[in-house]
């Protein structure tokens, strides 16, 4: 070491420092040899404590202020150095700032998956990430449990700590609400009141002070997140409506099934029995789920099923129908039916001409004849 940079070095008279860093919580004041001069000023800016070590014990502390550092103002390191007539010459010291403002925007997060118990999905593995902010609210401690000898000491030194504290007790508290799985997302401002109290004890034991923590969100496994959004939507529709609709739609496809005219038949009769089973679930359903206090309501009886024989007819070489004998005389009247038209109802093998169906032969003898020729 050099006679000048010795020289220089104990010419420091005035102790400050700079924070020109935003996650610095700790910095040691370099010099040389560790020397201070008598009387040299001490510069504490607001939002920070000084820290003075002898020996690598705590000795005074300075909060926000400007001091001349003297047997007066540090009465326990002149105690620790046994001077019985004040500062003669340089003495030795480490000063250590700790900055006590709020370290805001520190991000927490689950590395791995936590697996919880839940009474409707069973064993479920969710993950959950969000925020916090801390400050030291005791700096001697602070240093004796955290920062040791190091000469700097940021927020990237002990983060990894501090997020294994709260995935733990993120852990913890979530097992001992046993809220439901589903409940989670719609109680976040309740979960991250529920662990800032869990964390509270754990930040206090190395000197710090949690001053704001949120879960931004809890991440589930996409097949629970897919039936949960099921049930909400199940306890949101009118069940009666909705067995009606099935119901009004498998009629709808039955009857268009394009098997052909008897196919249709066949079909259509097919959708009402269809939606009758579906009708007669849908209540016995209801009467198991209504309560015991109310009365059973009384059976719907259909009414009596139309008799009318219903008629296919080919016109211009398409199917059309079926028609009823009211339809199947406006027909005729426009000499589109005539009794060489074939026709088909349920039951015929096949396509005949009307006049051989005795149930329409009055339609032409209620038609008068057609004119003659001029």
């Amino acid at each position: 070491m050099s006679f000048f940079r010795k020289l220089k070095g104990e010419w420091i008279d005035i102790i400050e420092f700079l924070d020109n860093t935003q996650n610095t919580i700790v910095y040691r004041f370099e010099r040389y040899n560790n020397e201070i001069k008598n009387n040299a000023k001490l510069v504490v800016r607001e939002g920070q404590i000084a820290v003075f070590l002898n020996e690598g014990q705590i000795a005074d502390t300075f909060t926000p202020g400007t001091y001349t550092l003297n047997t007066q103002n540090l009465p326990i390191l002149s105690t620790l150095q046994g001077w019985k007539y004040g500062f003669n010459s340089p003495f030795k010291a480490e000063v250590y700032f700790v900055s006590t403002k709020n370290f805001i925007d520190q991000k927490w997060g689950t590395k791995n998956a936590i697996t919880l118990s839940d009474d409707r999905f069973g064993m479920v593995e969710v993950r959950a990430f969000g925020m916090y902010s801390f400050k030291v609210t005791d700096a001697p401690r602070f240093i004796r449990e955290i920062v040791g000898t190091n000469q700097s000491f940021t927020t990237t030194h002990i983060s990894e700590q501090l997020k294994s504290i709260i995935v733990t007790r993120f852990s913890d508290a979530t097992g001992e609400i046993n809220l439901p799985i589903e409940k989670y997302a719609a109680n976040l401002n309740e979960l991250s009141d529920a662990i800032f109290t869990y964390i509270h004890d754990d930040f206090s034991a190395y000197g710090m002070e949690v001053t704001k923590f949120l879960i931004e969100n809890i991440s589930m496994p996409e097949e629970v997140k897919k039936e949960i959004f099921e049930l909400s939507r199940l306890d949101k529709i009118d069940l009666d409506k909705l067995a009606k609709m099935k119901a009004a739609k498998a009629i709808e496809t039955a009857a268009g099934n394009p098997s052909g005219a008897a196919g249709a038949g066949v079909g259509l009769g097919a959708g009402i029995a269809m939606a009758q089973r579906m009708m007669q679930g849908f209540g016995s359903s209801q009467q198991l789920a209504a309560p015991a206090a109310q009365p059973a309501a009384a059976p719907q009886v259909p009414p009596p099923l139309s008799q009318e024989v219903l008629f296919y007819v080919a016109l211009e070489g398409k199917q059309a129908g079926p028609f009823g004998k009211e339809q199947l005389k406006q027909l005729t009247v426009g000499q589109q039916l005539t009794r060489e038209t074939l026709v088909w109802k349920q039951g015929m093998a096949a396509w005949e001409p009307a006049g051989n169906q005795g149930e329409l032969s009055d339609l032409w003898t209620q038609t008068p004849p057609p004119l003659p020729n001029a």
